[in-house]
């Protein structure tokens, strides 16, 4: 009777030790996030704060319950294969990534680990996903859908000022992305309001200054500038020598912030804080192929009337009657 009665109690104080054990184990979990960037660290601070931010909302705290193990390509885009490959082999739990070149490359390195798309243009034509509404596979995230966008662009600077005729169009063509959906999208723009349309390819910040300079030769009227991790952390090199070269500009958010003439794009602030959304369903538990992938539903025109004033230009009222932002 006493051994009986020992087992009864052993096995009883088990049971009572085992939810402890496993809420304990559970508490102690440290979450392994992988971040593979295309640029460098210092040229995305900002993306990465509010990625960052979203997952202190949602009760992540680096050092404590989460650990993100950062890959930066320093615009070498040849090196992400590796970068990613890396990651994967340190078992990370999911995979941010951000832009076409990024997200291809983490997609080829694993079909296992699930993969968020902090940004990307249009991952259903760079076959990232199988659709939006079921992404198939270990891809989802947030869309842009930057090619519309950046053909956008090219109807600003057009509305703004309307003697433009010659628009460069400055883009990275190792951006699959730029290349094969972004020229394009703006290509077909320019033909509907009948500018005509000179490609000029950035593929480091060296490419920068025979750009400008070709551009001058072929006496173009305006630039565009699109949607590359190369060309947003440029952006003040290239709106410096926009504004020196006395040409109207327009590119991204941060291309205006760094002293571009215009800007017209969605808040990419706002969807890498929503990519963490997307990190905490996959770490409870959630499938990629089962989250739809969420699109860019707000848009933004920023004007800087500094710039406009030191080029001697006026943005029309009608112009400045739609803009989200104006920096004085």
């Amino acid at each position: 009777m006493n051994n009986r009665r020992k087992l009864v109690v052993a096995i009883g104080v088990g049971a009572l030790a085992a939810p402890l054990t496993s809420f304990t184990q559970q508490k102690e979990r440290v979450w392994r996030i992988g971040f593979l960037g295309s640029a460098s660290a210092s040229g995305f601070a900002g993306r990465v704060e509010a990625l960052r931010a979203g997952l202190r909302d949602l009760g992540y705290v680096e050092g404590k319950n989460v650990v993100i193990e950062f890959r930066w390509a320093e615009e070498k885009y040849d090196r992400l294969p590796e970068l990613a490959a890396e990651l994967v082999r340190l078992k990370v739990d999911v995979i941010v990534a951000q832009g076409t070149p990024g997200i291809l490359a983490a997609k080829s390195a694993t079909t296992t680990i699930p993969i968020i798309m902090a940004s990307s243009g249009d991952p259903v034509a760079a076959g990232l996903v199988t659709s939006l509404a079921w992404p198939g596979g270990n891809v989802t995230g947030m869309a842009s859908f930057s090619p519309e966008g950046v053909a956008k662009r090219l109807e600003l600077l057009k509305d703004a000022f309307p003697r433009t005729r010659q628009v460069a169009f400055l883009l990275n063509p190792d951006n699959p992305g730029n290349l094969k959906l972004g020229f394009p999208a703006i290509e077909a723009a320019a033909k509907s309001l009948k500018l005509e349309l000179q490609q000029f390819g950035v593929k480091g910040p060296g490419d920068i200054d025979s750009s400008f300079a070709a551009m001058a030769k072929r006496r173009v009227d305006a630039v565009v500038s699109a949607d590359d991790a190369v060309l947003i952390v440029n952006a003040e090199v290239i709106a410096k020598l926009a504004a020196k070269t006395r040409l109207p500009s327009v590119g991204s958010s941060e291309f205006a912030e760094a002293g571009g003439l215009m800007a017209y794009g969605v808040n990419r602030l706002e969807q890498f804080r929503r990519a963490a959304y997307f990190v905490d369903r996959i770490l409870k538990g959630a499938k990629p192929a089962d989250l739809p992938v969420e699109q860019a539903t707000r848009f933004e025109t920023v004007l800087n009337q500094k710039t406009a004033k030191a080029l001697g230009l006026q943005f029309p009222q009608a112009v400045l009657a739609r803009a989200d932002r104006v920096i004085e």
